[in-house]
């Protein structure tokens, strides 16, 4: 993606630190990157709110051995405080195809809303 905005790469930027693993054993960093009315729809297909997704992912103090990889980035910017990213993610053999909504607010990029759909090697993505 070569003409990204500035605003897309904090999207991406944030979007890459909650995927960290040392980030997503602290309740601090991890809830730090959410907005306070973060909703998703999870692979699992949970519906989460904040303080659920930060109850279960910060849980365990180690971060396991399975690192959630992403591929197939891609942002846009549809508003001066909102982004849209689309990506892929294996964890493990579990893939997922993902959608990020990210708002700018005065506590810096926060993750609004999140969905993410399993998907198999079998599956046929749009290039898009």
């Amino acid at each position: 993606m070569p003409d990204r905005t500035p605003a897309v790469e904090a999207a991406v930027e944030a979007e890459l630190r909650l995927l960290d693993p040392d980030v997503r054993v602290s309740p601090e960093l991890f809830g730090a990157l959410l907005h306070p009315e973060f909703t998703e729809f999870g692979a699992s297909g949970t519906c989460w709110d904040r303080a659920s997704i930060v109850r279960v992912l910060t849980a365990s103090k180690d971060p396991g051995t399975a690192p959630v990889t992403p591929s197939r980035m891609r942002g846009v910017q549809l508003a001066d405080d909102l982004v849209h990213l689309t990506f892929d993610t294996d964890s493990g053999g579990r893939r997922a195809h993902r959608s990020s909504l990210w708002r700018r607010t005065a506590n810096g990029w926060q993750l609004w809303f999140h969905q993410a759909t399993p998907f198999s090697d079998g599956a046929k993505r749009d290039a898009g």
